[in-house]
């Protein structure tokens, strides 16, 4: 059964690849979804997938890309609604 996760990231987070690599953690998870900078300077995810991939996710996350800073990992587990072809880099809100 999919979940849904909903995910904020702050820290140094942009401008250091973290989103190309969350994409990349979320396509060798079989994650779907999207990622996208944040103009307060955080990055914000929505994946589905499988409970045991998304909680590996989010802790992929709490680590981030090599020249990432995480700070806090904030997480909301949503109503699994959309069915997300792919996972996605999207444009900063």
């Amino acid at each position: 059964m999919k979940k849904c996760v909903h995910i904020f990231v702050s820290g140094l987070v942009q401008g250091v690849y973290f989103r190309s690599y969350a994409k990349s953690k979320a396509t060798e998870l079989n994650l779907t979804g999207w990622v996208r900078n944040r103009r307060d300077g955080r990055v914000e995810m929505m994946a589905a997938g499988s409970e045991s991939d998304l909680k590996e996710f989010i802790d992929w996350c709490r680590v981030g890309s090599p020249h990432s800073h995480v700070e806090r990992v904030d997480t909301s587990w949503v109503s699994y609604e959309e069915d997300f072809n792919s996972f996605d880099v999207i444009q900063t809100e």
